[in-house]
């Protein structure tokens, strides 16, 4: 005697509704910056959350590019000790 999942557990089995979004522009590309450097640790700082996670794509609003150069950054600063792996300890 289970329960019978109707539409994803919304009533009536009402679909969630899309809206157009407005993309963001890469701060990367806008300020034609070439090069995401791992020494730029307060540029970087922008794209991790407060626990020190790797935001996704559509929270920093990069390019596909420029969001696999950043989290590259993100990893050799962490490596080099400039930021964080985990915050709030």
């Amino acid at each position: 005697m289970g329960r019978r999942r109707n539409g994803g557990g919304r009533a009536g089995g009402a679909r969630a509704r899309t809206r157009p979004t407005k993309s963001k522009p890469c701060v990367f590309c806008k300020e034609n910056i070439a090069y995401v450097d791992y020494k730029d640790y307060n540029m970087l700082r922008r794209f991790t959350s407060d626990r020190g996670k790797i935001r996704a794509r559509r929270v920093t609003g990069l390019c596909p590019q420029h969001q696999r150069e950043a989290a590259t950054a993100i990893k050799r600063a962490r490596e080099m000790a400039l930021l964080p792996y985990v915050v709030g300890r």
